[in-house]
């Protein structure tokens, strides 16, 4: 079945199909107010901004699966200031969106300031906050100042956040390392002067800058952020599961937590650390579920505009645990269109049935 086409796409493929995935067959909205304790009470669990990955149809996968709100990934400033549509079509979101927070990047306050006023009046009831991203660790965004670059320049840094405050109604919130380098762990302080600028909430991730995504996040700093700050903590880094997730906000202190490279494939992480939060047995997926989700993905995709080439990177994810399943992700390397990825997803399934995974 080709993918549902028209303004409303999106929401008719979810009341189609998110129920035999496993998901919600429509979007809830977050709380609309200026307060992000409130705003993280009802759901701490967020689907974090990631670069090449955070587009439409993978927000509403991520709110479909539970995420209390879900970002875009970064945005350009200076993309922005010189009208690029290009730019625009990463934070504008599809229809059936209820609400987004939008995360902006550079090193120009006057940019900022400039983004934020044009990204409300873009997007109306519908934007939550603004993020400013300075945690950004490659080197591309660093060598400019920006991004995780920031973290050395404190100064600029909070006129940065002092110009988004002062230049929109929603909340400005900051994502941090723990430092740009590991001989200075600077996040406490760092986070300290962000509030003191009109930060409203400030969201870290337990590695250093100079590590990138290598060894392991340390929760100890994320904790220290969090006893140091009288906003709302977001913690972030190696949140992998739901059981991740809630341990992030149960034992390290914070208002919520970022969920990343744990939804690839996995867009039930947020639901299924709602429910450990609440004591109850974490639902198990079945591989059904699974292939359904892959194919909801995949003609959301389609729905909302994406290059269909995304879906390759989606294969790989969602078809981990199949058998014979690097062969699978090697015909996905050869697909073009959605009926080609939803040809594939059905002989993975018969090959499942054979192999008597069908409901496992």
């Amino acid at each position: 079945m080709a993918a549902a086409k028209g303004a409303d796409a999106c929401a008719e493929l979810l009341a189609t199909h998110a129920a035999e995935a496993g998901l919600a067959p429509s979007l809830d909205p977050a709380p609309r107010t200026h307060d992000v304790t409130a705003l993280l009470g009802s759901n701490p669990f967020l689907m974090a901004p990631m670069a090449g990955v955070s587009d439409a149809a993978y927000r509403v996968m991520a709110r479909a699966g539970g995420a209390g709100f879900a970002y875009t990934e970064m945005v350009s400033v200076a993309g922005i200031h010189f009208s690029g549509e290009k730019t625009w079509e990463l934070v504008i979101p599809d229809e059936c969106e209820p609400d987004i927070a939008v995360q902006l990047f550079g090193s120009d306050p006057s940019q900022f300031a400039e983004a934020a006023t044009a990204v409300q009046k873009r997007l109306g009831n519908k934007l939550l906050l603004i993020d400013v991203n300075m945690a950004c660790p490659v080197p591309k965004v660093t060598r400019k100042g920006e991004g995780s670059a920031l973290m050395g320049d404190p100064d600029r840094a909070a006129e940065i956040v002092r110009a988004v405050a002062g230049s929109c109604d929603v909340p400005t919130t900051v994502k941090i390392r723990a430092g740009r380098t590991a001989d200075a762990m600077v996040a406490p302080e760092f986070a300290r002067r962000m509030v003191d600028a009109g930060a409203a909430a400030v969201a870290v991730h337990g590695r250093f800058a100079s590590q990138f995504y290598r060894g392991e996040s340390d929760r100890g700093v994320v904790e220290a952020v969090a006893g140091a700050v009288d906003v709302p903590v977001i913690g972030s880094g190696d949140v992998l599961s739901a059981r991740a997730a809630v341990d992030m906000v149960e034992g390290a202190g914070c208002a919520g937590s970022f969920v990343a490279r744990g939804t690839y494939g996995n867009p039930w992480i947020f639901s299924d650390a709602r429910a450990l939060l609440r004591g109850e047995v974490q639902p198990r997926r079945s591989m059904a579920e699974r292939l359904a989700a892959f194919c909801l993905h995949v003609r959301l995709l389609e729905a909302t505009g994406a290059h269909m080439a995304r879906a390759r990177s989606l294969a790989g994810w969602y078809l981990r645990g199949v058998p014979n399943a690097s062969s699978w992700r090697a015909r996905a390397m050869t697909c073009v269109s959605v009926d080609d990825y939803l040809r594939l997803a059905d002989e993975v399934a018969l090959e499942c049935e054979r192999a008597g995974l069908g409901c496992d």
